[in-house]
């Protein structure tokens, strides 16, 4: 009979146990570049803290937008990861970090924001919606995204017909929302 009990104890403190864990993952902030992404913190302050978005941390305080993405927003970024920055030409980040090319590097950075709060069940609804299944995006340089869905993934099109890929969506901010993206995006 204690056996049974004790079994019987056992079997609910580990179903209580489970039901815990599975209500601490789904809570748990997702994280990004190892970092846990806390919804109650802006843009800038989740980004600064994954180790694989430092080069956009970078490229953010050297274009002068830190106060802009720790504002209120609401924004949407669309966030190239250090690969996606080492893929392009070499010596390119190099060169865009230049004081004398601030001007250059606010042109793409701005080209990875959009004003508003894209989660990737809105764009999803959208692209449903949309015939041709494409949605476009003005971003905050003025010149617009094409949204689109590829074997499940959402891909963001720039304006030169270069294509990446949401790695990580709908990481919430204090302002807004980030993608996580393996390209970087030329206007």
């Amino acid at each position: 009979m204690k056996i049974k009990i004790l079994s019987a104890a056992t079997a609910i403190v580990l179903a209580l146990g489970t039901g815990a864990m599975a209500q601490m993952s789904r809570t748990a902030p997702p994280t990004v570049g190892g970092a846990p992404m806390y919804p109650s913190r802006n843009i800038v302050q989740n980004a600064s803290q994954a180790k694989n978005l430092t080069t956009l941390v970078k490229a953010v305080q050297a274009a002068g937008l830190v106060q802009t993405l720790e504002g209120p927003g609401p924004f949407t970024v669309f966030a190239p990861t250090n690969e996606a920055f080492a893929a392009l030409p070499p010596g390119t980040v190099q060169t865009l970090l230049e004081p004398q090319n601030k001007a250059e590097l606010v042109k793409i950075l701005t080209y990875h924001v959009v004003s508003g709060a894209y989660t990737s069940q809105v764009l999803e609804r959208d692209l449903r919606a949309t015939p041709g299944g494409k949605v476009s995006l003005k971003t905050v340089e003025g010149e617009p995204l094409i949204v689109s869905e590829e074997g499940g993934a959402l891909m963001i099109t720039d304006q030169k017909g270069g294509t990446a890929r949401v790695t990580i969506p709908d990481v919430f901010q204090s302002n807004g929302v980030v993608m996580v993206i393996d390209k970087v995006l030329m206007p």
